[in-house]
């Protein structure tokens, strides 16, 4: 007879409450510091801009989609304003939140962790999560998934990108200040996607050399929500 304990459910695995309040205001913290340099230090996303583009294509009319991690607004939901999309953004930053309200006005953004997502709530016909899910430590990305994935209508669409790396909530120096980041091999980020209940339909990887910091390789996967 195994002496393993039944996993817990997804969204319901809760961390220590002041612990993790005092992570995600450290989070936030470096984010608004770096908000002003964020697209100086990243000017070309064209990784981002052809998922969206693809993801275009494949949305119905009057979409709502919700962007995870919004930061400046720039470039997703304003690429997906412009082709007449509603789009409601989540962002820890307060600093991100300002310049992306006057980046792309025409959005609604909210200040919202990942995992204040409530499935009960509203529900999307895509969600795209642009290197927001790194910053959660590896345990709380499964139950994050989980919410992603409720948060979506039947057949809804996931845009995801991480950077791809072997590290679990490590300290990383970023323009200037230090944020938390997680990562995966490609191969077990889709294993982790499939276990929450999310069909890969696309992949692609592409390397990206940012001002000021490291080379990375970068995986793009665009998902659907399973029955």
């Amino acid at each position: 007879m195994s002496s393993k304990n039944p996993s817990p459910d997804p969204l319901v695995t809760v961390p220590d409450p002041v612990a993790w309040a005092e992570r995600s205001k450290h989070q936030a913290t470096a984010f608004d510091r770096i908000g002003d340099r964020y697209d100086e230090a990243f000017p070309h996303k064209e990784g981002q801009e052809e998922r969206i583009r693809r993801l275009l294509d494949l949305l119905p009319p009057d979409a709502h989609v919700l962007d995870l991690g919004s930061g400046t607004g720039l470039p997703t939901a304003r690429q997906l304003v412009q082709a007449g999309v509603r789009v409601t953004g989540h962002e820890i930053s307060e600093r991100m939140i300002e310049l992306a309200r006057i980046n792309v006005p025409e959005a609604e953004f909210v200040r919202a962790d990942i995992l204040d997502l409530q499935p009960v709530e509203t529900q999307y016909d895509a969600i795209v999560a642009f290197f927001s899910l790194l910053c959660l430590p590896r345990a709380r990305i499964p139950e994050a998934l989980s919410r992603v994935r409720a948060s979506l209508l039947p057949g809804g669409l996931l845009c995801l990108s991480m950077v791809e790396a072997d590290l679990d909530d490590v300290p990383i120096s970023f323009l200037g200040s230090k944020i938390r980041v997680s990562g995966y091999p490609r191969a077990e980020l889709r294993t982790v996607l499939e276990e929450a209940g999310l069909i890969v339909e696309d992949e692609r990887v592409v390397t990206y050399d940012p001002l000021g910091a490291r080379p990375e390789v970068q995986i793009f996967l665009t998902c659907r929500r399973g029955a």
